[in-house]
């Protein structure tokens, strides 16, 4: 619904880039450029602390990037960067350009020279490490957030400003993907809505619907003009173009788009642009911590938007409704990537500890024939014969056996599992409980991810090693109940992510509820690394 014009978005992003910094810049006068030996004495000494740069300097002989009379241009890119790291979600002070400005225009000898350098250098690095890979590090965050962020070489984003145009070169280490450009522009479309007052008033709670008329329907039609999902209208009727509005609203929202204005509906049109701004700057955060080659082919799992995607070239080929983790601690699905190798078809279902201990014992302590559907086996192997234990004689810490469940219709695994190993634990399989899927909001698992349509991805995976998956899949099926390990000729990247606002491939911004409350611990990091708040406080 809510589609952006490049054109408008590059005319902003230049203006608020350079227009207001080039008249500043023109009065910039250096004495002389540094000299050669004041810089290496100067590096010489802070060496303990810049091993990068003293690298980088000796290898173009403490010739200057930043202060020298030909620099001029580069150094006023670098300050204009600085000054509009506000448009990736970045803190301007965290770089405190009016203080490199005032050190610039005081610098006289060679030595203040030669420290004004550094500090440039110093500053460049520190913004480009941030804006390419993100300012924090995830896993510091949360238990549950192991996302591993790439490292880049100090030297390649000092070579790359000393060799390239600076303006582009400053452009290129901000990820280039489609998702962070387009959230870009949605942070620009909110905080000018912010600026001219926000949404108006809140919709009072209640059921609106296509029989609704009247003054109970002029809050609404107004919430929904001023957020862009409906032009201007003096009517009082629900029907129409109020009713297409807010089915476009749900659909946006991940919502059931039968649109009926109820108490979910009317709670997420509420929400404030202040809030939807915060879920887009975490966004853009996550997105720098994912600022590498995804693959050609990679399986998206977004968990707050209750989906799994097989995206081929950038686009989607193949999705599927999931179930995620519930909101339980031990059982939130984490954020990680790993590379899916294999199919498990017909699988045994070994029950994680953490299930066997918490759940599972307590009940065959009361019961020793409870749960007769998993096997007990013991360290070597063996399956254990449950009329030879008391179980009551075991503790959480004491118990020694593992839980099974052997392949059938009711396995908690269903037919397949898509294995991707990791230290976690964590895969995609199939389900018997079907019906968890007509629920909008899906997280009732342990942790893993069930897929609503598990043949069909096996399908699509297998598509690319087989003339025909579909008879390929269905051979492993009829050996049941055997497992059958079908490989993958190629592995493929999952990425387990979680995303409350994104991009759709239509150009729509769309947003998903902070399941897990996610948002707020990220965001809260960002304030403390020092995210100016009162641009959310409107």
């Amino acid at each position: 619904m809510i589609g952006f014009s490049f054109v408008w978005f590059e005319k902003k992003a230049i203006l608020s880039l350079f227009c207001a910094l080039a008249l500043v810049f023109i009065s910039f006068f250096l004495t002389a450029p540094a000299r050669a030996n004041d810089l290496k004495s100067f590096l010489e000494k802070a060496a303990a602390n810049s091993p990068d740069l003293i690298r980088f300097y000796e290898a173009r002989g403490y010739e200057p990037i930043w202060t020298g009379r030909g620099d001029r241009k580069r150094r006023n890119a670098l300050i204009s960067a600085l000054e509009t790291a506000g448009i990736h979600g970045l803190p301007v002070s965290r770089y405190r350009p009016n203080q490199l400005i005032a050190r610039l225009r005081a610098a006289r000898s060679d030595a203040d020279q030669a420290q004004i350098e550094v500090a440039l250098s110093e500053t460049y690095l520190r913004y480009a490490k941030d804006v390419n890979t993100g300012i924090l590090r995830p896993t510091d965050l949360l238990d549950d957030i192991l996302r591993k962020v790439p490292k880049v070489d100090s030297q390649v984003f000092l070579n790359l400003i000393a060799q390239s145009e600076p303006v582009a070169a400053l452009a290129a280490i901000s990820p280039r993907m489609p998702q962070y450009v387009g959230l870009m522009k949605e942070k620009l479309r909110i905080e000018a809505d912010i600026a001219k007052g926000g949404w108006g008033a809140k919709v009072p709670m209640g059921t609106l619907t296509v029989r609704s008329s009247g003054p109970q329907v002029v809050p609404l039609r107004n919430r929904l003009t001023k957020m862009g999902y409906l032009e201007r209208t003096a009517t009082q009727d629900y029907a129409g173009k109020i009713e297409f509005a807010v089915k476009s609203f749900q659909r946006n929202h991940g919502l059931l788009d039968d649109g009926v204005a109820a108490s979910v509906t009317l709670s997420e049109i509420n929400m404030s642009p202040q809030t939807r701004l915060i879920s887009v700057v975490v966004a853009l955060e996550r997105l720098r911590w994912m600022n590498y080659e995804l693959g050609t082919r990679h399986i998206w799992v977004n968990l707050p938007d209750f989906t799994a995607k097989v995206i081929d070239n950038d686009k989607s080929t193949f999705e599927t409704r999931t179930v995620i983790g519930a909101n339980v601690d031990g059982q939130r699905s984490p954020e990680f990537s790993e590379n899916m190798r294999y199919l498990s078809v017909n699988p045994s279902w070994n029950v994680p500890k953490s299930i066997t201990i918490a759940e599972y014992l307590p009940q065959l302590q009361k019961n020793a024939n409870a749960v007769d559907f998993l096997q007990l086996i013991s360290d070597d192997g063996e399956v254990v014969p449950r009329e030879t234990l008391d179980f009551t004689l075991y503790t959480p810490e004491t118990f020694p056996f593992r839980l099974r469940q052997l392949p059938s219709d009711d396995n908690a695994l269903g037919t397949v599992k898509f294995m991707f190993p990791n230290p976690q634990n964590i895969y995609l399989h199939d389900t018997p409980q079907k019906a968890l899927f007509a629920k909008e909001s899906r997280a009732f698992s342990h942790g893993c991810i069930r897929l609503a349509q598990p043949h069909e991805m096996a399908h699509v995976l297998l598509e690319r090693q087989s003339g025909d998956p579909v008879a390929l899949f269905d051979a492993a099926l009829a050996n049941a109940p055997n497992e059958e390990i079908i490989n993958l000729a190629q592995s493929v990247p999952v990425h387990l992510v979680y995303f409350t606002s994104f991009v759709d491939e239509e150009g729509h911004i769309q947003y998903r509820r902070d399941v897990y409350s996610r948002d707020k611990v990220v965001f809260d990091a960002l304030i403390e690394k020092g995210l100016d708040f009162s641009a959310f406080n409107g």
